[in-house]
């Protein structure tokens, strides 16, 4: 019996075909749960988290999305452990952090229409009397998690969010990178913007060491780190 079928036997109250569909999707649910290690938690537990979000991918599924199961699937079981981490406080931006940011943000518009530039991180300490730490704190955290948190997509009160798009794995997620576009769209950036992808999102490394593995600034790896996430966005519709 296919997966369509167990599916649609489970909506009907068949807990033997929803158990089966479980027992399936368990090696997926893992692949998920390994990309949050090292995060404080036991991953038995982040991995009961990301079942309950598998369980409400199967009553949600319909067949009619013209997607594998699979392919929905990795975004629930992904936003129900992030929203768990999240509530947690492991995954938060603090409210001076998107006070800053916030502030930054709308003195950048500002100066770019009046000079056509960005302002260095020194005209933006003297404007709004931040120090340089606290500014570079919230160009690297604030404004970063806010863009990379954005919903993109939502179907059923399910919110996909740009960093799904992001993060996924070479193996379980091979189909659901395919089924986004989102390769083809990586393929479209220079050879430098996909090598900070790749370290960023794939690698984990932070802005500082891709600074200075490429030999240029914390501050260029950011603002070329916000133009790719505008690029991604836009050619994903976002």
């Amino acid at each position: 019996m296919d997966t369509l079928e167990l599916i649609k036997r489970s909506k009907e109250g068949d807990k033997a075909a929803r158990d089966k569909v479980v027992a399936e999707n368990v090696g997926l649910v893992w692949s998920i749960v390994r990309r949050f290690a090292n995060r404080g938690y036991e991953l038995e537990d982040l991995f009961q988290i990301g079942s309950i979000g598998l369980i409400k991918a199967i009553d949600k599924f319909d067949s009619s999305y013209d997607v594998k199961f699979s392919t929905y699937a990795v975004p629930m079981i992904t936003g129900e452990i992030k929203r768990f981490l999240r509530d947690d406080g492991m995954i938060k931006v603090s409210r001076s952090l998107k006070e800053n940011a916030a502030k930054i943000r709308a003195f950048r518009e500002k100066y770019c229409n009046m000079y056509g530039k960005e302002p260095t991180i020194d005209e933006i300490e003297e404007e709004l009397k931040i120090a340089k730490d606290e500014i570079l704190m919230a160009l690297e955290t604030g404004i970063e998690v806010e863009s990379l948190y954005k919903t993109i997509y939502q179907s059923d009160g399910s919110p996909i969010y740009l960093i799904d798009k992001l993060t996924q794995t070479k193996d379980e997620s091979e189909n659901m990178i395919d089924k986004l576009a989102l390769r083809e769209v990586i393929a479209s950036l220079d050879e430098r913007e996909q090598e900070i992808i790749k370290l960023r999102y794939f690698n984990d490394r932070t802005q500082t060491d891709i600074a200075k593995e490429l030999g240029i600034s914390q501050v260029q790896v950011s603002r070329m780190e916000k133009r790719i996430l505008k690029i991604l966005r836009d050619k994903l519709g976002a």
